[in-house]
């Protein structure tokens, strides 16, 4: 995956202009064609095909209907939608301070979310995190940004957000990896206390957490963190961005990599075991 925003963006356009040309192509239309039957001037087709301009959502409906594509269409607007809005660049938003640097962890969608899917490979996810293990790691996003500091509306604005674990019908499915446990946001007594709220939250009965060993047989790796809300979307973050993933083949792969690894977790007794030696080697 191309984590630059300006040019993943450019590419998906380019992807999705490659679908619509084989759509017109599968359907024996040529440009002008195509352009005739939807109301449009030749020469904008050629754009939209070839990635220079976007479309609209009017466009994709009427190409779709055209070239008799009609099931073609609820992907193609997810696609579009993805072009459109994906990826939000974090120093833009963050000019106003962290407190806005949310990208999909909006409450909202939080609110609207049943399933939460979390896989995070070096860092324990927000929804687990404690206000000081999360000032800690909002102190160098802050320095490393140039952004305003105010990591204390930051905290307060992500921890309200922890309220959605009470909510009923809510279930977190979370995967950490064993690295996650040993990175350190803070003091030794910070990451005691965050591992710790790690093992409480392993009670909550809507609360599933995995962790995958190191030095273990695995069948899959994951190459970034990432979140699946629901079968919605998928979010990941970059150092630059907040990526948002809404083709639903694309979150039919992310749920796919979910399950393999998966199958390199341990659960109960073994993960509290994994985090308790963790903590008396923070003791040492």
């Amino acid at each position: 995956m191309n984590t630059s925003p300006s040019s993943s963006a450019e590419q998906a356009r380019k992807a999705l202009g490659a679908r619509l040309r084989e759509l017109r192509k599968d359907a024996g239309l040529s440009g002008r064609a195509l352009a005739d039957a939807t109301g449009q001037h030749f020469t904008r087709v050629s754009k939209i095909e070839n990635g220079t301009q976007a479309p609209t959502d009017h466009d994709i409906r009427e190409w779709c209907r055209v070239c008799g594509a009609d099931d073609q269409l609820p992907d193609l607007i997810a696609t579009l939608r993805a072009v459109d809005s994906a990826y939000l660049e974090f120093r833009r938003q963050s000019r106003a301070g962290m407190k806005r640097v949310l990208g999909a962890h909006t409450p909202q969608r939080y609110e609207h979310t049943d399933v939460f899917r979390i896989y995070e490979h070096n860092v324990i996810p927000g929804l687990f995190q404690t206000a000081e293990y999360m000032a800690s790691m909002l102190r160098f996003w802050v320095k490393f940004l140039g952004t305003a500091d105010d990591v204390d509306e930051a905290v307060a604005v992500r921890m309200e957000r922890q309220r959605v674990i009470q909510y009923g019908g809510k279930r977190i499915v979370a995967l950490l990896e064993e690295q996650a446990l040993r990175t350190w946001f803070g003091t030794a007594e910070v990451q005691a206390g965050q591992l710790g709220r790690l093992l409480e939250l392993m009670s909550q009965q809507n609360v599933s957490l995995g962790i995958i060993p190191l030095m273990r047989e695995r069948v899959a790796v994951g190459s970034a963190g990432f979140w699946i809300f629901d079968d919605s979307l998928v979010a990941l973050e970059t150092p630059t961005a907040s990526i948002q993933v809404t083709r639903p083949q694309e979150i039919h792969m992310y749920a796919r990599m979910f399950e393999a690894l998966k199958s390199s977790a341990v659960y109960g007794r073994d993960a509290r075991g994994l985090i308790v030696t963790v903590l008396g080697e923070l003791g040492r």
